[in-house]
């Protein structure tokens, strides 16, 4: 079976919350880091490993804000952001730009999916994402099927 999305395409203020939220998911134990310079407050008192720290955080963050800000403003990377559908089967996820081109996408080429209550998230890396909003699927029962092929891939349980 095929499942044949609406063409959807993808916000860049989306791209940037999602693709942040995603790194910092990943990357956790940077607030590890961070909590543990904040513990030299009981080796020398001073507010100041407090300020450090969390303008440290503030500039990590940012770093990565501005590297998916610039993601979007590539010519390579343009195409993420055009209007696309996808078929999706057992065997990969064809991203369609139109009738005649498209680009495959093997299943072992991702390397994690999220499954939420609006969306499927399929993480190619950091930079790359396939966002599949519920509302383009065509009827439930596709949707559906998609998530049976991310649980019979192991990205969701």
């Amino acid at each position: 079976m095929i499942v044949k999305t609406k063409k959807y395409k993808l916000e860049s203020g989306t791209y940037i919350k999602l693709a942040l939220k995603n790194v910092l998911k990943q990357q956790w134990w940077v607030f590890l880091i961070a909590l543990a310079i904040c513990a030299g407050y009981l080796w020398i008192p001073n507010i100041w490993w407090f300020i450090g720290t969390g303008i440290a955080l503030v500039l990590y963050i940012l770093f990565w804000l501005i590297q998916f800000a610039g993601v979007t403003q590539l010519d390579q990377t343009k195409m993420l952001f055009e209007k696309l559908s996808y078929e999706i089967n057992s065997q990969q996820v064809l991203i369609k730009l139109n009738a005649r081109q498209g680009m495959p996408i093997k299943w072992d080429q991702i390397k994690r999916a999220n499954v939420s209550k609006k969306h499927f998230l399929l993480i190619v890396n950091k930079a790359q994402l396939i966002h599949l909003p519920y509302k383009i699927f065509n009827n439930d029962n596709d949707r559906k099927f998609v998530e049976s092929i991310l649980k019979r891939k192991g990205f969701v349980k």
